[in-house]
C-alpha cells in the first residue's frame, strides 16, 4: 500500500507538471486564438483529461518498472509536444502522421533546424529533471488509498467528455473540418488531436482497398458540371516550343514592384512583367498544404489539390496519375526532366517523379557543389542555373524542363559577399533576411535569362515562373505589418498567399496583366491549351487561365476561398475589394462547393481512382 501511495503521488505530480507545460506552450507558441473564458476552459480540460489517461498507463505495470515506465511516457509526450513546437515555428501548423514519415528531412534542414531553437526551450529539460529528482526523494505517506486507479480513469474520461461537449457547442462541425488543425488543437487539445490524426491515417489507408469505379463516375460528373471552355485564341500558341518552368522558392507576390530602403527587391521580375510577350497573373494564389514545395509540384502537374494532411509525394507515390509531364509525352512527344540541386530522395522525389512520368531527374549528384556555391539546402541559384544550361542544350527536343530553386528557403541565409541589398532592420531576423535572399534569386534569374539568350535557347522556349508557397508565415505578422504599413488581419493573410505567376513568350508582342483570382490548379490546363493538346475528357479541377468565361473561385487547402467578390477564411466572409467583413450568407453559396471539390480531390488520391480510367 505504501508503494501504491507513492505511485499515486508521483502520478499527480507528473500530471500537474505536464499539464502546466502543455498549457503554457499552447498559449505562448501555438497561436490558437484563445479569446474567451470558454476557450480557456476547453484548453485546460483537453490537456488535463488527455494527460491523465496517458500517464495512467503507468499505474498498471509491475511496481518494479513503475518509475521507469512513468518517466518514459512523460518523456515521450514531452518529445511529441516539442516536435510540434519546432514544426509550428517553421510551418505555422501541427505535425501529422504522414509528416512523421518524412523525418529524414531533418537531416537536410541544417541551419533551418538550428534557427528554430530558442533559449526558452531549455525549460523542456527542467520539468524532466525535477520529475526525475522527485521520483527519488518523494516523501511517502502511509494513509490508505483504495480504488484510486479506477477513479483516475473515470476523472480523465469525464474531463474529456466535458471537453468534447463544450467543443461541440463551440464548433458543431469540428471533426468534419479536420483540415483545420488549429481548430482541432484549440478544441480537443494537442494529444487528442494526434489520436484523431492516427484514426484518420488508418482510415485513409483502407480507402484504396475499398475504392471502386462508382466514386470516379460521381467525380467526373462534378468536374464536367463545373468545366469551362479554354480560350481558342491561345490554343497551340506555344506548340512545339520548349517549356521551361521555374519554381521560385518561398516567393510571395508582395515583393513584386516593392522596395526596401529605396532599393527594388525584384528589379528583373519587375521588368519581365512589363516586357513584350509576358502575361502576369497578379492575383495568383498558391494552394499548398503541409507538402509545401512538393504540393505545389503535385497541384501544377495534376490540376488536383494536395492532401489535408502530409504530402502526396510521400503518402501516394504508387498511384496512377495523368500528370502534365505524362500528357505532354503521350500527346505532344515531349521529353521531360526535373532539375533540383538537392538530395534526390528529399520529398521522395526520386520515387514520385517516376509516377508523374518524368524521363530524367537531375539531382545534386549531377551538379558540382563547392562549399562557396552551396547554401543550407543545396546549390545556390546562380551556380544552379549556370550548371543547368549545358544539360538543357543536350536534352531531346522538344522538352518540358522544371527547375527548382533553393536559395530563397527558410531560414533565408546568405553570405555577406552574396548580398545585393542589405538585410532589413526590423526586430524579426527571418523577415529581414527574406528580402536579401529574394533579391539574390532575382539576380540569378536575370543571369539565367541572359545566358539562355547567349546560348540560343531563349527564342524557341516558353518560360513559366511560379511561386511555390508562402515564405513568411503568420508567426511573423508583426514585422510584416511594419513593412506593409497595415494590420495583418485574416483578410490580409489570405492576400499574402498570392505568389508570382508569369508566362513569358519570346517573340510575342502582347503584354498583359490579368487580375482575375486564379490558382495553381489552373496551370496544367493552361499549358496543355498553349501546346495545342485537347484534354476535355481529363479529370482536372482547374481551367485555362486565358479562358474568357473563367469563374473566379480559388480554393485554398484549409477551406478558405476567393471569388470575384468575396474572401472566406476562418469562418468569416470579407469583401474582396475592401477587406470589410460582410454577412456569412454572402459566402454561403460557395462553402459547400469548396468543401465538395477538396473532398473529391482527396477521394481520387486516397482511393487511387485514376486507375479505373480506360
Amino acid at each position: 500500500m505504501r508503494f501504491f501511495v507513492f505511485r499515486i503521488s508521483l502520478y499527480w505530480i507528473s500530471t500537474i507538471l505536464l499539464s502546466i507545460k502543455t498549457y503554457l506552450i499552447s498559449k505562448s507558441v501555438f497561436d490558437l486564438g484563445i479569446d474567451s473564458i470558454t476557450a480557456e476552459m476547453i484548453l485546460w480540460l483537453s490537456s488535463i483529461g488527455s494527460i491523465m489517461l496517458i500517464l495512467a498507463l503507468s499505474l498498471f505495470v509491475n511496481r518494479k518498472f513503475y518509475v521507469l515506465t512513468l518517466l518514459t511516457i512523460y518523456l515521450f509526450v514531452s518529445v511529441i509536444l516539442y516536435v510540434n513546437v519546432l514544426y509550428y515555428r517553421f510551418f505555422n501548423d501541427f505535425i501529422t502522421i504522414p509528416v512523421l514519415f518524412q523525418t529524414k528531412h531533418l537531416t537536410n534542414l541544417g541551419g533551418s533546424l538550428f534557427d528554430l531553437f530558442n533559449l526558452i526551450d531549455l525549460l523542456f529539460l527542467l520539468d524532466l529533471l525535477f520529475l526525475f529528482v522527485i521520483s527519488k526523494r518523494l516523501n511517502l505517506r502511509s494513509h490508505t488509498i483504495t480504488q484510486k486507479k479506477l477513479g483516475i480513469i473515470l476523472i480523465g474520461v469525464t474531463l474529456l467528455l466535458v471537453n468534447i461537449g463544450l467543443a461541440h457547442k463551440e464548433r458543431p462541425e469540428l471533426l468534419t473540418r479536420s483540415f483545420d488543425r488549429k481548430l482541432l488543437v484549440k478544441n480537443i487539445g494537442l494529444y487528442a488531436y494526434h489520436l484523431y490524426d492516427f484514426y484518420l491515417y488508418t482510415n485513409t489507408k483502407t480507402k484504396i482497398v475499398l475504392a471502386d469505379n462508382d466514386q470516379l463516375t460521381e467525380i467526373i460528373n462534378h468536374v464536367k458540371a463545373n468545366d469551362e471552355n479554354s480560350n481558342p485564341e491561345y490554343f497551340g500558341a506555344a506548340k512545339g516550343k520548349n517549356i521551361i518552368m521555374i519554381a521560385l522558392e518561398s516567393t510571395q507576390s508582395f515583393i513584386i514592384n516593392n522596395e526596401i530602403d529605396g532599393e527594388e527587391i525584384t528589379p528583373f521580375l519587375n521588368d519581365l512583367i512589363q516586357s513584350r510577350g509576358t502575361y502576369y497573373f497578379s492575383n495568383f494564389y498558391h494552394q499548398t498544404g503541409q507538402g509545401k514545395t512538393s504540393d505545389a509540384e503535385f497541384i501544377i502537374e495534376n490540376s488536383m489539390y494536395g492532401l489535408p494532411r502530409g504530402a502526396v509525394f510521400f503518402s501516394n507515390p504508387e498511384n496512377q496519375y495523368h500528370s502534365l509531364a505524362s500528357v505532354l509525352k503521350s500527346e505532344g512527344h515531349y521529353y521531360s526532366a526535373v532539375f533540383h540541386a538537392n538530395n534526390k530522395s528529399f520529398w521522395n522525389r526520386n520515387i514520385m517523379y517516376n509516377a508523374l512520368g518524368y524521363d530524367r531527374f537531375f539531382s545534386e549528384e549531377d551538379y558540382e557543389i563547392k562549399k562557396e556555391d552551396s547554401v543550407g539546402w543545396g546549390l545556390k541559384d546562380k551556380a544552379f542555373f549556370s550548371q543547368t544550361i549545358p544539360y538543357l542544350k543536350e536534352l531531346k527536343k522538344p522538352y518540358y524542363a522544371k527547375l527548382l530553386t533553393l536559395t530563397n528557403h527558410f531560414p533565408f541565409a546568405l553570405e555577406k559577399a552574396d548580398e545585393i541589398i542589405p538585410e532589413w532592420t526590423s526586430k524579426d531576423g527571418t523577415v529581414n533576411r527574406y528580402f536579401t535572399t529574394v533579391r539574390y534569386q532575382d539576380e540569378a534569374l536575370k543571369q539565367f535569362f541572359d545566358e539562355m539568350k547567349r546560348e540560343g535557347i531563349y527564342e524557341n522556349s516558353i518560360f513559366i515562373l511560379y511561386g511555390d508557397h508562402y515564405g513568411i508565415s503568420e508567426n511573423h505578422n508583426k514585422a510584416m505589418a511594419q513593412f506593409l504599413d497595415k494590420e495583418i488581419t485574416p483578410y490580409e493573410t489570405i492576400q499574402l498567399q498570392r505568389v508570382p505567376f508569369i508566362i513569358h513568350f519570346p517573340g510575342r508582342s502582347e503584354t498583359r496583366e490579368i487580375t482575375s483570382a486564379v490558382g495553381q490548379v489552373d496551370v496544367k490546363p493552361t499549358v496543355l491549351n498553349l501546346m495545342g493538346i485537347n484534354q476535355e475528357q481529363a479529370i482536372q479541377f482547374g481551367t485555362d487561365l486565358f479562358s474568357t468565361d473563367k469563374r473566379e473561385f480559388v480554393i485554398l487547402r484549409d477551406g478558405s476561398f476567393i471569388t470575384d467578390r468575396y474572401i472566406m477564411t476562418g469562418n468569416k466572409c470579407y469583401m474582396r475589394d475592401t477587406g470589410m467583413k460582410t454577412s456569412k450568407e454572402s459566402c454561403e453559396p460557395y462553402i459547400q462547393l469548396a468543401k465538395e471539390e477538396l473532398n473529391y480531390s482527396d477521394q481520387i488520391i486516397y482511393g487511387d481512382l485514376l486507375r479505373f480510367l480506360p
